[in-house]
């Protein structure tokens, strides 16, 4: 159970242009991330080292987000230290590191402070190390990966961790129930693993999370009040995916998924449940022409809900399931305009005590719709070292935790502004 999966902002930083000498449109579709074009997957693919040999300094950056949040609706209860409605805030402000490390390594790591929680904490954070393996006339990639947060390693736009919309609103209201790979084990665990892709068609991965203990997560600075859920020894991950490109455009179609064991609550005293996600996601773009690219993401995932600790502690069904579709098309003009859509779906078991909903159901159906503006990190900008994304975004509710009535009062335009610097990379040499 939580709040839905949508992430929140990282992934494009001027740092990674610092070092290989490239403007961010090379790497993200829309010239700004998360979301990335065939380069972008490549050069997290072979592990953050692409450079241009003309990089001396540390490539770090500085990324800081600031919006307002307006629900169709007044909040009831409000936000915690904020008013039932219009809240201005800065969302977020991060200090990333993104590039090479040593030994062929690379990572990218940031450290966020939330303007919305008002705490300072280790955020996102992947470490690659990669192999080139020859095998005759087809290539293998080998690697080994070190990160906390599942799917925050992915090299596709469909998954939980850089999917659409790629920042929103940690004020605005949302449904109650999301599947754990939406980010519920975000910088609460780590995970080390291997990945391999053949031929530069099929990737392969397995990685094995590891809680962290609370104790430690406060002093990384991650939330965990009383009665939040703990989870108990190795969650495996596994990913695969095929992908191709026909000409001007490039399908990908995959699978995924994680299981994990958890004290629900926190309390150990009647065992664990067992939760149990596997999805099947698709990604497609058109990028045969410069001035015009076209994306689309989808993803379905299924979670297996036994129950076995829940029901003894607070009376819920032995077992249960949730189900969620997300899918989303973008189209960027020049690097620079970007309108995206998206629909999505949630529906599960009736269950009022596990899903916390006055319907009993976790059923949520709703749509968002967003134009991005970026003014920068193309040929002709003026710098390298700097970006900007200004967004104008709206969610909209057809049915919120099993009910129809009164969905819409959850609906919310967000208006953001995100600017990035890599300030090092102004004293590139020429």
């Amino acid at each position: 159970m939580g709040a839905l999966g949508w992430p929140g902002p990282a992934g494009a930083i001027p740092a990674f242009a610092q070092q290989t000498g490239q403007r961010c449109e090379k790497c993200h579709v829309g010239a700004f991330g998360p979301q990335l074009t065939p380069y972008g997957r490549d050069f997290k693919l072979f592990g953050y080292v692409s450079a241009d040999g003309k990089n001396k300094l540390p490539t770090i950056a500085f990324i800081a987000i600031g919006s307002l949040t307006h629900t169709q609706s007044d909040q009831s209860p409000p936000p915690e230290h904020f008013s039932a409605n219009d809240n201005f805030v800065v969302d977020e402000a991060s200090l990333l590191y993104g590039g090479r490390l040593f030994a062929g390594a690379g990572a990218f790591a940031e450290v966020t402070y939330s303007g919305v929680e008002r705490t300072v904490g280790i955020d996102n954070t992947d470490i690659k190390r990669t192999f080139d393996v020859g095998m005759g006339t087809r290539d293998l990639q080998l690697g080994v990966d070190l990160n906390n947060r599942p799917t925050v390693q992915d090299l596709w736009n469909s998954t939980p961790t850089w999917g659409f919309p790629y920042n929103s609103s940690d004020l605005a209201p949302t449904p109650a129930a999301s599947p754990i790979l939406d980010d519920a084990l975000a910088q609460r665990v780590v995970g080390l693993g291997g990945y391999a892709m053949w031929d530069n068609r099929l990737y392969t991965e397995l990685t094995l999370y590891q809680p962290v203990q609370n104790r430690l997560l406060g002093r990384l600075g991650v939330d965990s009040p009383e009665g939040t859920d703990v989870y108990d020894g190795v969650a495996p991950y596994w990913r695969v995916a095929l992908q191709h490109d026909f000409g001007d455009q490039y399908l990908e179609v995959g699978a995924l998924g994680l299981s994990a064991r958890r004290f629900p609550g926190g309390d150990r005293s009647a065992g664990t449940d067992r939760l149990t996600d596997t999805a099947i996601d698709a990604t497609y773009q058109r990028t045969g022409d410069a001035r015009h690219f076209i994306s689309a993401h989808a993803i379905w995932i299924h979670e297996d809900e036994r129950l076995g600790a829940s029901q003894i502690l607070s009376g819920t069904r032995r077992s249960d399931h949730l189900d969620t579709v997300r899918a989303d098309v973008s189209y960027s003009l020049d690097s620079t305009w970007t309108p995206s859509a998206q629909v999505f779906h949630s529906t599960g078991s009736n269950d009022p005590v596990f899903f916390g909903t006055e319907s009993g159901r976790p059923n949520s159906d709703g749509y968002v719709a967003e134009l991005a503006f970026v003014p920068w990190g193309k040929a002709a900008s003026p710098v390298g070292w700097a970006n900007a994304r200004f967004t104008v975004q709206y969610v909209g509710y057809t049915k919120f935790d099993g009910q129809r009535h009164g969905a819409s009062a959850n609906n919310t335009v967000y208006m953001s502004a995100r600017f990035a610097v890599a300030p090092l990379a102004a004293f590139r040499a020429p």
